[in-house]
């Protein structure tokens, strides 16, 4: 049994309110974080508990102290540290949990897009075989035998998978995203070299804005409440492989699983509280990962943002349909590396192709966030 940690009641602010403060704030929602050390606190996963005022106070006032914060810190600072290792794709192993269902309304758009230009380094987890699929992705298809389920035991064994393959690849990284998330693998190079993957690193974004509080089963009959940050999995997260080793007590060889059932709680929290309670490393916290709990059409500098999602609701982004077998609601890349967009004032449809030189050619539409 779980809660969020905090006073009885955990009173947020209605989604309304958290729009209007955004709204007046929205040059403070996105910061680049790339030296370790930066804390952000979370702001929007209060909106998903229900709310009063004096949440809604803490948070303008948190949001303005931030941003004084980060402008005199680069005021003072002036160009950013060098990266403290150098990384090339290669480095880094991204897991992309699905399920079957999901297969042609969010993975094949993911397959068009950025898992097309980075196959190599991106393993898909899904729960069901599929001829086209294999065919396309070869041994990156992996059939993990789990439940097709949405539910604390399934999500855990994909990743209890995830975790044991990566450990097998030798790569320094591994990064989880799901199957509605859309990845910038550049910005994430970008972010990650800033930390050595021999050191203990775990980053990511929370969804909720205190710790979550769960109740660990020590015996049969003796428990304890322990309080920690997790990374949500909406988001996606990394972890670096001096951190992952340390990890395998409670994660390799399938005790991940078992690892969830003592604190009953779905997978990204387990890694949290391997990672804080178990292991006393902290979440470094970053605001270049994004989930369905924000309002993302309040997210400028989409090219720079390590994940997003979905990209489709930014202004400029266009939702087609991929024709009459499938929902028009569905958006999808115009080609590869091309963008469909809108031109401004008009109802005409335009192609646009990327600069490949400036990164631009990881930034495509993607899809709806659908709830889980």
């Amino acid at each position: 049994m779980w809660r969020s940690s905090g006073g009885r009641g955990g009173s947020t602010f209605t989604p309304r309110g958290a729009a209007a403060a955004l709204t007046c704030l929205s040059l403070t929602l996105v910061v680049i974080v790339g030296p370790p050390g930066y804390d952000l606190r979370e702001p929007h996963a209060a909106a998903a508990a229900g709310g009063g005022g004096p949440v809604l106070s803490v948070y303008v006032g948190r949001l303005a102290r931030e941003r004084r914060e980060v402008s005199g810190g680069s005021a003072r600072s002036g160009a950013p540290p060098p990266p403290v290792e150098r990384l090339s794709r290669e480095d880094v192993f991204i897991a992309v949990k699905t399920t079957d269902r999901y297969r042609r309304p969010r993975l094949e758009l993911l397959l068009d897009t950025w898992i097309s230009e980075n196959l190599p380094q991106t393993y898909v987890f899904t729960d069901g075989e599929n001829k086209r699929l294999r065919e396309r992705m070869g041994a990156h298809l992996i059939i993990t035998n789990c439940s097709a389920a949405h539910n604390r035991q399934a999500l855990s064994c994909k990743m209890a998978l995830e975790y044991d393959t990566f450990m097998k690849s030798g790569k320094k990284w591994f990064c989880h995203v799901d199957d509605d998330n859309y990845l910038n693998v550049r910005p994430l190079l970008e972010l990650l070299s800033h930390f050595s993957h021999t050191k203990d690193i775990y980053i990511g974004r929370p969804s909720l804005e205190r710790p979550i509080e769960a109740t660990e089963s020590l015996s049969d009959t003796d428990t304890k409440q322990v309080r920690f940050w997790f990374a949500t999995g909406g988001a996606g997260f990394c972890l670096s492989r001096g951190l992952a080793l340390k990890m395998k007590p409670w994660a390799s060889d399938g005790t991940f699983m078992a690892t969830a059932e003592s604190i009953r709680l779905p997978d990204d929290c387990t890694v949290g509280y391997i990672v804080e309670a178990l292991l006393g490393v902290g979440l470094t916290r970053s605001a270049l990962f994004h989930s369905h709990l924000e309002n993302l059409a309040l997210v400028s500098d989409i090219p720079r943002q390590v994940q997003v999602c979905p990209l489709s609701v930014v202004p400029g982004h266009l939702v087609v349909p991929r024709g009459p077998d499938t929902s028009a609601a569905v958006p999808r890349a115009a080609g590869r590396g091309k963008l469909m967009e809108k031109t401004s004032g008009s109802s005409e449809t335009s192609l646009h192709q990327p600069d490949l030189t400036s990164g631009e050619s990881d930034c495509f539409s993607t899809p709806a966030c659908l709830p889980h």
